[in-house]
């Protein structure tokens, strides 16, 4: 009779702690850790791990599944990635709470912020809920392919207890304040996560307006960061802007003096006119006076996928291109492939007033043809400026023809963020910082401009194997921070090591085969909404709970991920 229900046997065992790896076996029972080494036991199901390392499975602690947790049990592409928890509900977006009469702004603003159709959550959603206590209760009788975690947004607080007040961004009352530390309280004790807000400009609503949180006061955030204090539980999360860095980190150090709670910002070079360097300093030195303030940072350049079938191309603007620019795909391949078409769009000037856009699907010296496997540490020499000079051509018509690759499929890459300098030297950096967490990957988000879900498979592929363009990094040290440094961050002490008593989530790696693929567009959201698809090479197997939920990249039947209060 087996003693186990599983065992993962003869792996190359990389713990989470970033101690050595050791050559040892994983048993599990009743979803549990409980054994690690040498294990004499029999399992019910035993997985041959020779060759392969065996490692926690990966916490990611920045995505926005929040619409889809309510219609699909599959988390891709995050679950693709040895994704074994995700926590959502980042940058102050999400669906709950909120009224009947305000979906509809929280879908413009989870559209325009995080560039998620908004038909398919019209489509999609099914607005069983009230409370933020109530969409989790919701959740909680669904099943998933991994844990999921959700944070409470500002977004759809402000707007519940405000109004339209909240949405045109009006100073809170005392009330009002009130109001909302209440309502974080009693979201943080039904089981939230923890609390999330945005004070960027670059988030706005599909109607173009900014986010409601932007300008909240800080007796407005240390109100609802206090709620979180009366539950004696929960993190807060954040994305500035930073650009007056006094203020907005003064903010941030009220927050987390006044609540005692922990505090994750996003870091990326790029991001503020003051340079993550001078925000991780006083991240740092809000550390040393006991404050708990860390960076939530990126693995590789954080970027716009451009192309035909994505949200954007380089020839966007062109007014004969926005002639065609609604029909589907193989009709505007059919007219971009006619000669007299080309020629009258290369002899044209991109129209409006989007000077940030002409230049940013403009600049060739910074776009990179996407090759598959994908390399996100391009050359400059690759380019597509510099191709078409080694070629003799001009940029733009080169990049006409390459558009119409595959039936118009061929995609591009232009990075924003973490690659000023033509290499990811600031991301070796922040890795590597005690102060810096992990994260910042979007899963579920910009599904026609960004597929970052693929970071934890990056980090270890790029960092721990392939990188030559500068060092490398220690792959027990890269998975202990996408595991145990983590999970902690978000107060999940019972997942991210491998070891007797803890959560039985496990990934088994075939490491010299691990890759990230090229993205594809696939359409599989509500009402045939479309979506960039990553996946990877090189899982043997992903483990939630004891249970097997992907075998060599490929779903199983088994959906044991839970909701995680």
């Amino acid at each position: 009779m087996a003693e186990f229900d599983l065992v993962v046997r003869g792996g190359e065992v990389i713990d989470g702690t970033g101690r050595a790896a050791f050559a040892g076996d994983v048993a599990v029972r009743d979803g549990r850790i409980v054994e690690v080494g040498s294990v004499a036991g029999k399992g019910r199901n035993e997985i041959d791990a020779a060759g392969a390392i065996v490692t926690p499975g990966f916490v990611d602690i920045h995505t926005h599944y929040d619409g889809q947790v309510t219609w699909d049990s599959r988390l891709t592409p995050s679950s693709y990635h040895g994704v074994t928890t995700a926590v959502m509900g980042n940058c102050g977006v999400g669906f709950a709470p909120v009224r009947k009469e305000h979906h509809h702004l929280l879908i413009e603003l989870m559209e325009g912020v995080e560039d998620i159709p908004g038909i398919a959550l019209h489509e999609g959603l099914p607005w069983a809920w009230e409370s933020f206590p109530d969409y989790l209760d919701f959740l909680g009788k669904r099943r998933f392919d991994m844990d999921v975690g959700a944070q409470l947004p500002h977004a759809a607080l402000r707007v519940y207890v405000m109004g339209e007040r909240g949405a045109n961004r009006e100073p809170a009352t005392a009330d009002d304040v009130t109001a909302m530390r209440r309502l974080a309280a009693a979201a943080a004790k039904a089981g939230a996560l923890g609390f999330s807000t945005s004070r960027t400009l670059n988030h706005r609503s599909s109607k173009g307006a900014p986010t409601p949180s932007l300008t909240a006061a800080a007796e407005e955030l240390v109100g609802i960061a206090k709620g979180l204090e009366d539950a004696g539980r929960g993190v807060l999360e954040l994305i500035s802007d930073f650009a007056d860095l006094d203020y907005e980190f003064g903010l941030l150090e009220r927050m987390a003096k006044e609540s005692h709670r922990p505090i994750t910002v996003s870091l990326a070079q790029g991001l503020s006119p003051n340079g993550w360097r001078k925000i991780l300093g006083r991240i740092e030195g809000a550390s040393q006076q006991g404050m708990a303030i860390m960076g939530q940072v990126a693995p590789r350049p954080i970027g716009i996928i451009l192309g035909l079938s994505a949200t954007m191309n380089p020839i966007l603007l062109h007014p004969s291109y926005a002639a065609i620019a609604k029909l589907p795909l193989d009709e505007r391949v059919e007219r971009l492939a006619d000669p007299a078409m080309k020629a009258k769009l290369l002899s044209e000037s991109p129209s409006g007033t989007y000077e940030r856009l002409k230049h940013f699907i403009g600049n060739f010296d910074r776009i990179w043809l996407m090759t598959d496997p994908p390399d996100y540490e391009p050359r400059p020499e690759d380019s597509i400026a510099a191709r078409a000079r080694a070629e003799g051509r001009e940029p733009l018509e080169y990049v006409y023809d390459l558009l119409l690759r595959d039936g118009g499929k061929q995609l591009f890459f232009t990075p924003f963020a973490n690659y000023a300098e033509f290499n990811l030297d600031c991301c070796y950096d922040m890795i590597l910082n005690e102060h810096c967490v992990m994260g910042l990957g979007d899963g579920g988000a910009h599904v026609g401009t960004i597929c970052d879900g693929s970071f934890p498979t990056y980090l270890l592929a790029h960092w721990g194997r392939d990188r030559n363009r500068g060092a490398r990094i220690p792959l027990e040290t890269l998975v202990k921070r996408q595991t145990h440094d983590t999970a902690s961050a978000v107060g999940l002490t019972d997942r991210g090591v491998l070891a007797p008593g803890k959560k039985a989530d496990i990934n088994v790696i075939d490491f010299a085969n691990l890759r990230v693929r090229a993205p594809t567009m696939v359409r599989d959201l509500p009402a045939g909404g479309a979506r960039l698809m990553q996946k990877a090479d090189g899982y043997v197997a992903t483990i939630v709970a004891g249970e097997v939920t992907y075998r060599s990249g490929e779903p199983t039947e088994a959906l044991p991920g839970r909701l995680v209060r």
